[in-house]
């Protein structure tokens, strides 16, 4: 099994961190509660499912205990999840297969990144894979073979543009050079355009004799610079052709133009002349696209006749900000020359904000203090320039705040104390706009509820209670009932009635009265006479079920009734 390794920075263990990256840590810190750095690791493409990546635990200097109480998972904003986490062994695993070239196309050098999350406190540890090629690409040929016809009146030097072959594979494994079959009449001089694509020419060193030699068979051979190489080939048949003894020359060795993006089909680009100084049918140019990218056939066409160059297929800014298209003018005769195309892309506002919840906790407590962070957000616009620059707020008075101390990054911070018992739930809207013309946005709604602390007491109806009672009264008579109510919820909204302790004529008040723990009644513990006590004072405690738990108390009068029972 291959496995992943941490870029060598001189550190102990693999561990990974770039100098520039200091500043980012810093940043990251600000966000969250804490955040331990940014490691990458570097592992060839079509690893198999399953294969180790790297430790991230190890490497980031993380408990195993750590990962599965923070809960730690992996965010990424893509469409396929190519690694997966193992918590239990703090480990990174392949889970879908890498093929560089679908990831990356020719960019290089190829990475993905993604963030690992941890909770209780929120952490943010950002993990960069770079994907490392194998030579599995061999160099291939759009066409199965070229032709050309060639006057035998063609000049020593003569030059003959041939296709260019494809490579997948970059780097040492991607294209390495072109070998032309052993020839009498031509030599192979191999050159490189400004994206570093190699293309041939096939040079005229002798003259062609028609009367000799009517046709010839040559083979092109592109090697790559794997060990051990790839390679492929074309065949190239010559056809020699009566003399036609000049070849068209283009205006301009450089055109250049510019387009915006998303232009339709059919839009206009540029035109290209060359001109010809043969007469008839030998001074006849025709136009056409050489083949040095097969992908820019399917994105422009050059009309053979008139030099005009339209669009053919969607163009994205995003893709590609720029093309460079090798246009050559052939004459009857074969001749040829070339010219090159530069095409700048324009960009438009077509990519709305994306936002990402990375983490968010709901609910919150009450008591939290303004300023504790509740979640943590990313938002990215594809554009460029002004279009791809994005603001962030928040619709509405709700007592919240975005801060950002890191591009692309956000985090909701609470603005002010809350309170359960006038709020207990919000929903709150993030608004995400650009800054092209027009600008686009992209909203994303949060629902946050609100935890109880048991920061209310009880609270009786009544400041005072009094009530009458007939002296002569049966023992446990019902006298009244006191209330009490409490703004919180669950346990700590559950209230309990105690009588405080009094003595009363030398005697314990619960001899005189008892109040039930849960409904509050007041009862008559015994006949009062109203010729002994004509009123009771006492005091009753409300007491709620919070930790600690709050108490209010209140005070009873219970007031005798004279009966007529003394002669």
């Amino acid at each position: 099994m291959l496995r992943g390794i941490p870029l060598y920075t001189g550190l102990p263990k693999w561990r990974f961190c770039f100098a520039e990256n200091l500043l980012h840590l810093f940043f990251l810190c600000c966000i969250c509660h804490c955040v331990t750095g940014h490691i990458r690791y570097s592992i060839p493409e079509e690893m198999k499912k399953g294969s180790l990546i790297g430790n991230v635990a190890q490497d980031l200097g993380l408990d195993l205990k750590r990962l599965r109480s923070g809960q730690a998972r992996l965010v990424s904003g893509e469409s396929v999840q190519y690694t997966e986490l193992k918590v239990d062994k703090g480990v990174l695993l392949v889970k879908e297969r890498i093929d560089r070239e679908q990831l990356c196309g020719e960019t290089t050098p190829c990475s993905f990144s993604f963030e690992m999350i941890l909770e209780n406190p929120t952490e943010l540890h950002q993990i960069t894979v770079e994907i490392t090629d194998i030579n599995d690409h061999s160099p291939t040929f759009k066409k199965g073979n070229m032709n050309f016809e060639i006057s035998e009146s063609a000049l020593n030097g003569a030059r003959f543009p041939l296709a260019t072959a494809e490579d997948l594979d970059v780097g040492v494994n991607g294209m390495r050079e072109y070998l032309l079959s052993e020839n009498d009449n031509f030599i192979l001089k191999q050159h490189s355009n400004a994206d570093g694509k190699k293309y041939a020419e096939m040079i005229l060193q002798k003259p062609l004799d028609r009367e000799t030699n009517p046709s010839l068979s040559l083979k092109l051979m592109a090697v790559d610079g794997g060990n051990p190489p790839r390679s492929g080939s074309i065949n190239i048949d010559v056809v020699v052709l009566d003399a036609n003894d000049n070849a068209p020359i283009f205006n301009q060795s450089l055109y250049k133009a510019s387009i915006t993006e998303n232009s339709i089909k059919n839009t206009y680009v540029t035109t290209v002349n060359a001109s010809d100084a043969d007469f008839g049918s030998n001074g006849a140019v025709t136009y056409y696209i050489s083949d040095l990218s097969s992908a820019l056939g399917d994105l422009f066409r050059v009309d053979e006749q008139s030099g005009v160059i339209l669009t053919a297929g969607p163009i994205d800014f995003e893709k590609d900000k720029k093309f460079e298209l090798q246009i050559h003018a052939k004459d009857q005769g074969g001749l040829t020359d070339s010219s090159r195309v530069i095409i700048e892309i324009v960009d438009i506002n077509d990519n709305s904000p994306a936002i990402s919840v990375m983490s968010f906790t709901s609910p919150v407590s009450e008591d939290s203090p303004p300023g504790t962070t509740i979640g943590l957000i990313s938002i990215k616009d594809q554009d460029s320039g002004d279009n791809g620059q994005v603001s962030c707020k928040i619709e509405g008075n709700a007592p919240f705040k975005i801060k950002s101390n890191l591009k692309n990054y956000y985090t909701l911070i609470t603005d002010s104390v809350l309170d359960r018992e006038s709020i207990s739930e919000y929903k709150f809207t993030v608004v995400a706009t650009d800054k092209g013309n027009p600008p686009l946005s992209t909203k994303r709604i949060f629902n946050l509820q609100v935890s109880d602390v048991n920061d209310n007491p009880p609270v009786f109806s009544k400041r005072v209670y009094s009530a009458f009672i007939a002296e002569n009264n049966s023992p446990g008579v019902s006298v009244l009932t006191l209330t009490a109510k409490d703004p919180d919820e669950n346990q700590n909204a559950r209230i309990s009635y105690v009588l405080e302790g009094k003595n009363i004529a030398g005697s314990s008040v619960s001899e005189y009265v008892s109040v039930n723990v849960e409904t509050g009644v007041v009862q008559a513990m015994r006949s009062f006479d109203y010729e002994l006590i004509k009123e009771l004072d006492f005091c009753v405690k409300a007491q709620d079920g919070g930790s600690p738990p709050l108490s209010t108390n209140v005070t009873v009068k219970l007031l005798i009734q004279d009966q007529n029972d003394n002669p």
